[in-house]
């Protein structure tokens, strides 16, 4: 997959409907990109929401397409502006993990994250001292300046849930396996932080911390780590962002993205309450710590 340096809803909105445009003109691929003289390929990438859109080219289809002058073709022209600006994260591009750059592209316009996490903790909620723990142990191939890199990457993203610009703060709905408040990282004391942590942030108005027990039934999605991305404006459709070891991948149809939201409400239906979900890590730290 290639580096998304920037933010990735204005060149979906972008692709979405030059597609939708260049099909109810009855054109082909081929024949919009010859009258234009540019190669199929770069219009291809451009209806299919790769690489950055230009604005010139923009301009171009809206004229080969007769809709200079409509609110289209100023919202096409404005969302091709702002596709061509840098993300926070392309700062970063030198450390970060494959396919990292996508997940925050996409999590840095959604309106609300919906996230299951095993065995460690939602990203959005860790310690800098848990954070550090886990890169140091758990992948001990990272530098200290790549993990203090890392480190400032994860807080970034954490700040989105105090403020954005432009944007209401992002609305998290967390779930997390119970092993993850079991599982030991770092040392007890960082541990037992992250856990504090964990119940002060959890009462947060725009936050909700779920945690799936050991006691309720295995389900077809409790077995890997993934988010469900909302987005506000009624024509981006949501995304699934799948993480596993072998890296990320991203379910963008309507049928799977109903599947999936359907899982996560199945894990929401057999979590504890947040109420419930406190006293649990509360007796965990008693039992971990006494």
């Amino acid at each position: 997959m290639a580096s998304i340096q920037g933010p990735v809803i204005p060149r979906r909105r972008i692709a979405e409907h030059l597609r939708r445009l260049r099909e109810e003109a009855g054109r082909t691929l081929e024949e919009v990109a010859s009258e234009l003289l540019i190669s199929t390929s770069k219009l291809s990438r451009l209806e299919n929401a790769q690489g950055s859109p230009q604005s010139r080219d923009v301009r171009d289809l809206i004229r080969l397409y007769g809709i200079e002058g409509t609110e289209l073709a100023d919202k096409l022209m404005r969302w091709a502006r702002n596709a061509g600006k840098q993300g926070w994260w392309a700062d970063y591009s030198q450390t970060l993990p494959s396919g990292l750059d996508s997940h925050i592209a996409y999590e840095t316009e959604a309106s609300v994250a919906r996230v299951y996490t095993i065995p460690v903790l939602p990203v959005l909620l860790q310690t800098p001292d848990y954070i550090r723990a886990f890169y140091r142990s758990a992948e001990p191939w990272w530098s200290d300046h790549d993990i203090e890199e890392l480190l400032k990457v994860r807080l970034l993203r954490q700040s989105a849930l105090t403020s954005r610009e432009n944007q209401p703060p992002l609305k998290l709905i967390a779930i997390a396996h119970e092993a993850s408040i079991r599982q030991l990282v770092g040392t007890k004391e960082i541990m037992r932080d992250q856990l504090d942590h964990l119940v002060e942030r959890s009462t947060a108005p725009n936050i909700e911390f779920r945690i799936f027990p050991f006691s309720s039934p295995p389900l077809f999605s409790s077995s890997c780590m993934y988010a469900y991305f909302e987005y506000s404006d009624a024509m981006d459709r949501d995304v699934v962002n799948v993480e596993t070891h072998a890296g990320f991948r991203y379910i963008e149809t309507t049928e799977q993205v109903g599947q999936y939201r359907r899982y996560y409400e199945d894990l929401y239906n057999h979590s504890l309450p947040p109420e419930e979900t406190r006293a649990l890590i509360r007796s965990a730290q008693e039992e971990l710590f006494s």
